[in-house]
């Protein structure tokens, strides 16, 4: 696993620079199971993990939520029976920031120790 997951999110201005495809291209092979989505013209980075049940989706979605708000950088999270989907981006510039990557190896990093991911 990346040591992405131990760096902390920086305040994101409304006129930080979005990374460029080269830096995605580079941020990607760091969480290798997430892709890159397109919505309403916004590059987002998204992930669907699988759970034994929802109670387990439920409590990963809560572990993601509070370092959301330790971080300060919200994901879209949809909860659903045995499934939970996250998506990243920064919602300040429209577009991807190396902290949505910073967050995906954090998630990544909660599947993989709480609930054997």
């Amino acid at each position: 696993m990346s040591a992405l997951h131990e760096n902390h999110c920086e305040a994101c201005r409304p006129d930080a620079p979005r990374l460029s495809q080269g830096e995605i291209e580079a941020l990607l092979p760091e969480v290798p199971h997430w892709r890159v989505v397109e919505r309403d013209g916004i590059p987002m980075v998204e992930r669907s993990y699988a759970f034994r049940n929802f109670k387990d989706a439920l409590a990963f979605t809560n572990r993601v939520g509070e370092i959301a708000e330790a971080e300060g950088h919200h994901p879209d999270l949809l909860t659903a029976w045995g499934k939970v989907t996250v998506t990243w981006w920064s919602h300040k510039i429209k577009g991807l920031h190396r902290n949505d990557f910073i967050m995906a190896a954090k998630c990544d990093r909660i599947y993989e120790d709480d609930f054997g991911g």
